[in-house]
């Protein structure tokens, strides 16, 4: 039988990103604001333009950004917390 007391590591892995989401969220929205806009201060990196391939049939577009604030951060440190109270 299955031990009830494990956590899913999809349990874990919603609450990451609901904490990456909800972070980077409040962090666009602070970037006006004078003393929270440190919740802002980031990083991008990816491809800056997609790469394509075309098949003659189909046309293929690959492409990846990731963008992570302070607030991104903070969110996932949350989204720990909340699954080890869980």
């Amino acid at each position: 039988m299955a031990n009830l007391t494990n956590k899913s590591k999809w349990t874990l892995l919603l609450i990451l990103l609901c904490g990456i989401v909800l972070g980077g969220f409040i962090g666009y929205l602070c970037r006006d604001i004078p003393f929270l806009s440190w919740l802002n201060y980031g990083q991008v990196f990816g491809l800056s333009s997609p790469i394509v391939l075309d098949l003659g049939i189909i046309v293929i577009t690959f492409g990846m950004t990731i963008a992570i604030n302070i607030a991104s951060i903070l969110g996932i440190v949350l989204g720990i917390v909340i699954y080890k109270i869980l």
